[in-house]
């Protein structure tokens, strides 16, 4: 499959608890890096590599994510408008024509992450489908993942990084996912960064009858257990917008000219 075919879940209704300073007023997926959303930024992360169908499941402030969408050009570029003569808007550039299929989906407040991916099946309508978080950015090779993911007969595929050891760890033997432990006290192997490639009979994986269902506990177990799961290394850069401090990071390598996430042109 071709990457412009694949529907990319960037799971976005989290509460964002432990990043309240931000998180007061806007859910998680929009507090900005350089003035722009992080989820504007994993976008353009997977549009660098020809992806262009995103599923958003949205719980926590949802409205102000649709109305990104749905005012997006105007967001992004420069206009005039006149009022009182009912000439539509003039714009002056092509800042937001993004050739981009986004779906908003309301999947609840309190729903857990595998719960969610649940919830937005029916827009999954191809083999594979990709699911990330709308929290965490690199300078992943999306397409050679993608490609790695189907040289392989194994339902899933998970970006497997190396950074501190709070994150969950994965156990791996050559590239297949052996198991999950809840964030070791060190860290000696990779870590799930996110990122996946599914096959669509992930799905019997999700029950849909418990909304709290966690994509990483359960399902990935089971996978993983199934010898279903497959690691793509990368050891190039990888942070998850967690807490303060790493907003703040993010922001900083941003302003700086040195965001390695950015492999996009401006043009």
């Amino acid at each position: 499959m071709r990457p412009d075919e694949i529907p990319i879940v960037i799971l976005c209704g989290g509460l964002g608890t432990r990043l309240r300073e931000a998180t007061e007023s806007l859910p998680k997926p929009m507090v900005d890096i350089g003035g722009r959303p992080i989820l504007w930024h994993i976008m353009k992360a997977y549009s660098e590599h020809g992806f262009r169908r995103f599923v958003l499941p949205l719980g926590y402030k949802g409205w102000d994510i649709k109305e990104y969408f749905l005012r997006y050009r105007e967001n992004l570029a420069d206009f005039t408008v006149r009022l009182g003569d009912g000439i539509p808007v003039e714009f002056h550039n092509r800042q937001g024509c993004d050739d981009w299929e986004v779906t908003c989906v309301e999947t609840g407040l309190l729903t857990g992450t595998g719960a969610r991916i649940a919830r937005v099946a029916e827009h999954l309508d191809t083999e594979v489908f990709g699911v990330t978080y709308g929290d965490g950015i690199g300078d992943v090779d999306l397409g050679r993942e993608l490609d790695f993911h189907q040289s392989h007969d194994a339902v899933g595929t998970v970006v497997g990084v190396q950074p501190t050891s709070r994150y969950g760890e994965m156990s791996v033997s050559d590239d297949r996912v052996l198991g999950f432990n809840e964030k070791p006290d060190t860290t000696e192997g990779f870590v799930s960064g996110g990122f996946f490639f599914f096959r669509h009979r992930f799905l019997d994986y999700l029950p849909t009858d418990d909304p709290e269902l966690l994509l990483e506990r359960e399902p990935l177990s089971k996978l993983a257990s199934d010898g279903e799961l497959r690691v793509f290394p990368h050891r190039g850069f990888w942070m998850g917008m967690d807490t303060y401090r790493e907003y703040t990071a993010l922001n900083s390598m941003w302003e700086m000219g040195e965001a390695p996430w950015k492999t996009w042109s401006d043009a």
